[in-house]
């Protein structure tokens, strides 16, 4: 907490607070109340009848609020005057400019305004306010993110829905015409998969968002994440004739929860598959880089607009929404990636260039290498090779670096 200046009323005001504070015939020292006020995670400010800052903590200076002895955000301000005209608190939501991070002087493009809930409430009859600023920044992102969600999974399951209906009303119709039967109920086959692929992905995405705990972290080795993955692909690489090659994956380790990282890696060689030419070649390229184990999927297909590389692990974010629409996309593969990566302690990223292909990589820390489990560990290699040796096809040397193109 600091001062803007040596005032006799701050400190009378000091003193109140503490006789405020106090239990039975026991009072705070003020120091310790200034400690205690200090030490707030909300802003505090007091200023006296004529709106100079007596009193100010840390938190209320990062906000910005004050700028020398004056308050230096105008909103907040006419807050007080307000509170001071009718004699009682008053509150408001209020949106903060953004402040310069040190050594800058300026803030940065890309800043977002803090928003927050202002209290101003008058002390007794001496003029003085009290402004108690709580940061709602992140609870109105949120907000905000469920309001888009709800809007976005309303509006993506009436299309498989409504589309169902149409093809019940055409098959009813059609009832005399077996081929048109068929078309119809081969392509109703197509939109309840698509409904039951989205109504999954929505469960898998609300659990990693924090509805349930995370399970508990441990050693699993790639090769068998990768092995499932491929497996889980497996079918879809063959109807779409396309290779899946498996490069660097022996005897690395990762700390996590084998289910959520097969999971990722399944969601990113389908999205690779789904986006490739037919006859073209997807690669799965693991290795290790200090403490983190990179793995990575590479395709041949069409590749991503620099437009669009910063929003494809949005939600319901699809780069060629027709293209989507074909495959049965939902929109919501990549974000659970990106859920699952942050929940593991990595991250994902993304190159890709139009017509060039695309190259996903995940990067998760290294378990550790524990000697008691090295033999089981190779067992373990083993049996992933075998399992990937039926889906993988034009292997590439391990010398070769992962994901190159």
């Amino acid at each position: 907490m600091t001062a803007t200046r040596p005032d006799p009323d701050d400190r009378h005001a000091g003193g109140a607070a503490a006789r405020a504070g106090a239990t039975g015939p026991h009072s705070l020292p003020a120091a310790l109340v200034r400690q205690v006020i200090a030490g707030l995670p909300s802003g505090l400010v007091v200023v006296n009848n004529t709106n100079v800052v007596v009193l100010v903590n840390s938190a209320a200076r990062r906000m910005g609020v004050v700028a020398g002895d004056q308050l230096g955000v105008p909103d907040v301000a006419d807050l007080v005057t307000a509170c001071r005209l009718a004699g009682a608190e008053r509150n408001r939501q209020l949106d903060l400019p953004p402040v310069p991070e040190p050594p800058l002087t300026r803030a940065r493009p890309d800043q977002t305004a803090l928003a927050v809930w202002a209290y101003a409430r008058p002390l007794g009859d001496s003029g003085y306010v009290s402004v108690l600023l709580d940061d709602i920044t992140d609870s109105r992102r949120v907000e905000a993110v469920r309001r888009d969600f709800v809007a976005n999974v309303s509006h993506e399951l009436k299309t498989p829905v409504g589309a169902l209906h149409l093809l019940a009303e055409a098959v009813s119709e059609a009832s005399e015409d077996p081929v048109a039967v068929r078309r119809f109920a081969s392509r109703m086959t197509h939109e309840s998969a698509r409904l039951a692929r989205l109504v999954q992905e929505i469960i898998d995405l609300s659990r990693l968002q924090g509805a349930e705990p995370m399970p508990e972290l441990a050693p699993v080795p790639v090769s068998v994440v990768l092995a499932e993955a491929v497996d889980r692909n497996r079918y879809n690489a063959q109807a779409h004739e396309i290779s899946v090659a498996v490069i660097g994956a022996g005897g690395l380790r990762v700390r996590g929860d084998e289910g959520q990282l097969v999971t990722a890696v399944a969601n990113l060689l389908d999205n690779a598959i789904s986006y490739s030419p037919r006859g073209t070649r997807v690669v799965l390229g693991v290795r290790q880089v200090g403490e983190i184990v990179e793995i990575s999927v590479a395709d041949e297909g069409i590749g991503i607009a620099e437009k669009d590389l910063e929003r494809v692990f949005e939600r319901f974010y699809r780069a060629d929404p027709a293209r989507s629409r074909a495959t049965g996309g939902t929109g919501l593969g990549l974000a659970i990636v990106k859920h699952i990566a942050t929940n593991h302690g990595g991250s994902v990223g993304v190159w890709s260039a139009e017509g060039r292909g695309s190259t996903f990589t995940l990067r998760l820390p290294a378990g550790p290498d524990d000697p008691a489990v090295a033999d089981g560990r190779a067992a373990d290699d083993r049996a992933a090779e075998d399992r990937t040796g039926g889906a993988v096809s034009g292997a590439v040397g391990a010398g070769s670096a992962p994901g190159s193109r």
